[in-house]
């Protein structure tokens, strides 16, 4: 198979998956547009963001079994498996991280107010950082695999510390992430999605590779 029909595989995959992605968050994404930046509406934040989880789990799942035969990409299908497989396993974990996130995101825009010492506030932030980290690989963990919750959040823990190469690959993709929502909005950090969840899917090989050598049966 040449390099650009792999190449017109890879790129049309990405674009039915990034239309799929804002379809199936669109409705935490409107609302997440309308809101302005302030700690008020870390809540509303945080509700807006729900949706996010099962989105972004069906794009792991339809980018893990992309094809590169033109004639046998099925993307939709694909897509469409992984929300319906996933949607309740991801949602049990992603509602109590973003729970913590958003108590943490409240103390830290009310430090001032609140009389919060700088190294608190490092240390909340640096919480922050790791809720986020476990939060992406139960993420992948939970679309591609089977397991209990419980067993979910194990795992997701247990290779933060077993591969930090996965963790430092996520951290870079999540860094990104915010800096496009920072420096531009968060409508325009959202076209890259399908980008951004592939490279997830890039970093977390090792660690996949690992589940499925040793705790799969």
């Amino acid at each position: 198979m040449s390099t650009l029909s792999r190449s017109a595989a890879l790129v049309y995959t990405l674009l039915v998956v990034e239309l799929l992605f804002l379809l199936t968050a669109a409705p935490g994404l409107a609302l997440l547009l309308l809101l302005d930046r302030s700690a008020s509406n870390v809540p509303l934040f945080a509700l807006c963001a729900v949706p996010l989880a099962p989105a972004a789990s069906a794009a792991v799942y339809a980018l893990r079994r992309r094809r590169s035969d033109l004639a046998d990409l099925r993307p939709l299908a694909d897509f469409l498996r992984g929300y319906r497989l996933n949607v309740a396993a991801v949602v049990k974990l992603w509602v109590p991280a973003l729970t913590v996130l958003s108590v943490l995101a409240v103390t830290l825009t009310n430090r001032a107010a609140a009389g919060i010492p700088a190294w608190w506030s490092t240390l909340l932030l640096l919480l922050a950082a790791v809720v986020l980290l476990w939060s992406a690989n139960a993420l992948v963990i939970a679309s591609l695999f089977v397991f209990r919750t419980a067993d979910i959040a194990k795992l997701a823990w247990y290779f933060l510390v077993r591969r930090p190469g996965v963790a430092l690959g996520t951290a870079g993709i999540l860094l990104t992430a915010g800096a496009i929502t920072v420096l531009a909005s968060e409508a325009v950090a959202l076209l890259p999605a399908s980008l951004l969840i592939a490279g997830l899917v890039l970093v977390s090989r090792p660690m996949c590779a690992e589940i499925e050598e040793r705790f799969l049966l």
